[in-house]
């Protein structure tokens, strides 16, 4: 037996792999939070009719299909709660990804341009935060900024401001702890594009008579376009479905969608409902995941 066909088997499993890994654990438990959407509430365990159950037969299970129904997802277009729980979380995660690219990019190419040996450290310090646990780290956020917290003894130390400022409860402390939650999931990607960029484009440029700024703009900021695509999807699809985040941080006067999944789940005990805002919140997410795909096979066709 030849040495290609030796190693040829073990390859095509690793390629069969992340295939198999996707329909064990994304299509499969996809499959049936899609079928507990198109079911009926119940006051019964499982909390929703109908229940699938293949040892009846043929017949019950074909019964039990005819009984799913889109009523779930008509309540989710036209109840204002869950329209506007979507619209606050894209809202929110817009706005938060904005941020998040304008304060990541400046550190991430200033990282790019340290010395060799200076990089690998400002990496550590950009990972460090992700050694503690993330509630430890919100709920740090919320000893800052209560009433009487470091935050306010500051600023009133400094005479910045006459009284302790109300931060808690806001959409101000839940865009800080965002952003400071997410700030490594910009620059990470960002840092990784940037770094590998090629020092001798910017020095034609400079040669054909770029300043520095139209260097910039011309030649660093399209090339490092990508690294901007894949830094805001990892902030912007997490962000839209954040729960602990707004429910710790901001005010309960308006929803966001994870906090109203939550509602449905555990309070309500609405699985149906929940299940189906929770297939509504994923395709509302395919798009910027196709046309991230379709920018990257335009990158590379135009690359070849």
């Amino acid at each position: 037996m030849s040495a290609r066909r030796i190693f040829a088997r073990p390859a095509r499993l690793a390629a069969v792999a992340p295939y198999l890994w996707m329909v064990l654990f994304f299509l499969v438990p996809f499959g049936f939070v899609l079928k507990i959407s198109l079911s009926q509430t119940a006051i019964a365990q499982p909390p929703y009719t109908p229940v699938f159950d293949v040892t009846e037969g043929r017949q019950a299970l074909t019964a039990a299909l005819a009984q799913l129904s889109f009523d779930n997802f008509k309540l989710l277009v036209s109840d204002d709660l869950y329209i506007l729980s979507y619209l606050r979380s894209l809202t929110v995660a817009v706005t938060s990804t904005l941020i998040l690219l304008l304060i990541g990019y400046p550190i991430a190419y200033g990282m790019a341009r340290l010395p060799q040996r200076w990089q690998g450290v400002a990496m550590m310090l950009v990972i460090v935060p992700f050694w503690t646990s993330f509630l430890i780290r919100i709920y740090a956020w919320i000893n800052i900024l209560q009433h009487d917290g470091p935050l306010n003894q500051i600023l009133l130390t400094l005479h910045i401001v006459s009284a302790p400022v109300v931060w808690l409860s806001t959409d101000s402390a839940m865009y800080l702890g965002i952003v400071y939650s997410y700030l490594p999931f910009m620059i990470l990607p960002l840092y990784a594009t940037l770094s590998r960029m090629d020092a001798s484009v910017l020095e034609a440029a400079s040669d054909l008579g770029a300043s520095p700024r139209q260097a910039f703009w011309l030649v660093t900021f399209p090339l490092s376009l990508p690294g901007v695509a894949a830094g805001a999807l990892l902030c912007f699809i997490p962000i839209v479905g954040e729960f602990v985040i707004p429910d710790l941080l901001a005010g309960s006067n308006s929803l966001m969608i994870g906090q109203t999944l939550w509602l449905e789940f555990f309070t309500n005990k609405d699985w149906p409902v929940a299940s189906a805002a929770a297939v509504a919140l994923l395709l509302l997410l395919v798009p910027p995941l196709v046309l991230y795909d379709r920018l990257q096979r335009r990158q590379l066709e135009g690359g070849r």
